[in-house]
Order: structure tokens, then sequence, then C-alpha cells
């Protein structure tokens, strides 16, 4: 049973403060043709829906990003277009360890994965696509597994045209 915020296994509460691990939470968004990327809290990776709003405050014509970073081991990506949202879990096997991933699975409306679930991304792959990273590029760069997600959300960056934002955010971040 889940409540928000609170992840509930065999009788016992955890909250996700306890488990979130998050190495960052950023957002970016456009405004007037010009990319921006913010540093939100790392405490946010608490709740999902706290990330979500946050992002969804900066949404701009073109949405807004939300990128999170997990303890090096996995990416979420957050996505609102119109009044849509969309995620992408970089590493669907990290549901059955991290509250946050399996908040996403959640709303994903996914079940958790068996124990023998190998590495790959859960949701929608084609959640850049308009911004020029096709699913195919996507799922070439959840399926890097000697990648650290920082990484790989940099790269993503690049291609979309605020890597030198997404830099300096995150040397603010991790200095």
């Amino acid at each position: 049973m889940r409540r928000c915020g609170t992840i509930m296994r065999e009788g016992t509460e955890t909250t996700m403060a306890e488990n979130a691990g998050a190495d960052f939470v950023l957002a970016a968004y456009r405004e007037v043709g010009r990319w921006h990327v913010d540093n939100l809290p790392t405490r946010y990776a608490d709740d999902l829906n706290t990330i979500v709003a946050a992002v969804r405050q900066l949404s701009s014509d073109s949405g807004a990003l939300g990128l999170i970073s997990v303890d090096e081991d996995f990416f979420i990506l957050i996505r609102f277009t119109g009044a849509g949202i969309k995620y992408l879990l970089s590493d669907v096997t990290a549901s059955t360890e991290w509250p946050l991933a399996e908040a996403v699975m959640e709303e994903l409306g996914l079940p958790l994965p068996d124990d023998d679930e190998r590495v790959q991304p859960a949701g929608d792959l084609s959640i850049l696509a308009d911004l020029g990273v096709d699913s195919v590029a996507l799922a070439a760069i959840c399926d890097d597994l000697d990648t650290y997600p920082e990484d790989m959300l940099g790269d993503l960056a690049d291609r979309l045209g605020f890597g030198d934002q997404y830099e300096l955010a995150i040397e603010s971040v991790l200095s």
C-alpha cells in the first residue's frame, strides 16, 4: 500500500526521505527561445508529487523537464506537455529498491519487475522526440550500463541544447 510520500512494506512504514538518495534534482525549461536549468532541493526527491509540482510551476510553451539522478544508479525524466505529464525511468529494476522509482512505476501503471528482470527503461521513450531526441537514441543512452546517470542526462542536455547550463547546475550541486 502506498500513500503520498510514504511506502508501506510488510507492516513497517518507510518514508521516501530515508531512501531517496538523490544526487540532484533539476528543472529545465525554455523562455523566449532560451533554455534555463534550475537546481531544486534534493529533498524534493522524497516525494514524486513534490517534484512534479515544482517542475509544473516552471512549465513554458514547450513544457518543462524534471531531471533526477539517484544514487549514481538511475535517472528519472519528467516532461510536461500541455496538460499531460510523461515519465521515463532509466532502469525498471530500480523500482524494487527505491521508493521514488516505485512511485514512477505506479504513475506509469506498470507492475514492479521480477527479481530476474533485466535492466531496461520504463515509460515513454519518445518523451523528447519533438525536441530532437528520438526513442532509439534515448533507449541507447539508457542501455549504456557503464555510464553514470549524471553523464546520461548530460548527453541528453547536450542533444537538447542546454548542455552548458546543465554542467553549471551540476557543478553547483556536486561541489
